[in-house]
């Protein structure tokens, strides 16, 4: 696998995802029992934005730069720019915080967090960033396969689910492994990444998971530009599978990423009722 998300960290796909992941995590750390999460794709945890993937890239530019200069941008982003700040102790963004990073800062003493990482040298900087975190495991592993074995049978339990999507069985091993993770304890829930370059590749998506899972969904699209090229990331996706109730929150994140950062794109957030 060639995917190194350095040269993506920090773009208008990271915000998305860390505003809702950062929004959801508030929502059910503020009462309730513990709480497992694992994170099938954590990476490496922390992100050089003066190095020369993301130099290459441009994409932190066009992204986490521009948010932390916006004076317009909803209350939403505000847990994730209190993150960016923080890492960069209030000077220019160099670094980015991913997931794993994320995640830890976010959750209370009882919780637990699992990151899961394939790439053996990914994993490395991940044990690294992740050193001396309370509750915190890594495990360089296939995530989709830990996420069922990790999951215990009884309690709440979110899963992270955010693949590079190089390989061309990533969607239907999504799928399987939710099905799984539901079968396991069905009170896991889960937040599930995707690129969205065409319609179809999502919508059949879709319907493969309403198939195989029931339980109430949440779909956030969020667009930069009209779909007009496959061959390119027009947007993202977020698929919430019975969480808390976000549809103004993700409308929120999701229209301002598509009108300040895009050209042309838009945004929506919908339901899927389950089968």
């Amino acid at each position: 696998m060639n995917y190194r998300h350095a040269f993506h960290a920090g773009n208008f796909a990271d915000l998305v995802k860390h505003a809702a992941l950062l929004r959801l995590l508030a929502e059910l750390t503020a009462k309730g029992p513990p709480l497992t999460v694992i994170d099938t794709h954590a990476g490496r945890g922390l992100y050089d934005l003066a190095g020369p993937e993301a130099r290459k890239s441009g994409e932190a530019e066009a992204g986490i730069v521009q948010l932390m200069a916006a004076r317009d941008a909803p209350a939403d982003f505000s847990p994730l720019t209190r993150a960016v700040a923080a890492v960069n102790e209030g000077a220019e963004v160099r670094r980015y915080p991913g997931s794993p990073w994320l995640i830890a800062g976010a959750l209370r003493t009882a919780d637990r967090y699992v990151a899961c990482e394939l790439r053996p040298d990914e994993h490395e900087a991940l044990r690294v960033a992740m050193r001396g975190r309370q509750n915190v495991r890594t495990l360089n592993v296939d995530g989709y396969a830990a996420a069922v074995a990790e999951c215990p049978r009884e309690g709440r339990v979110l899963v992270l689910i955010d693949p590079p999507f190089e390989k061309p069985d990533d969607y239907r091993r999504i799928v399987e492994t939710l099905a799984a993770l539901r079968r396991r304890n069905g009170q896991a829930r889960a937040l599930v990444w995707l690129p969205v370059k065409d319609l179809e590749t999502l919508d059949s998506f879709l319907r493969d998971l309403e198939d195989e899972v029931a339980a109430p969904m949440l779909v956030a699209e969020t667009r930069i530009r009209p779909l007009t090229d496959p061959m390119k990331m027009n947007g993202c996706a977020l698929l919430l599978l019975d969480g808390p109730d976000l549809e103004a929150p993700l409308a929120a994140i999701c229209a301002w990423v598509a009108q300040a950062l895009g050209a042309g794109g838009g945004a929506r957030v919908y339901a899927l009722s389950p089968q």
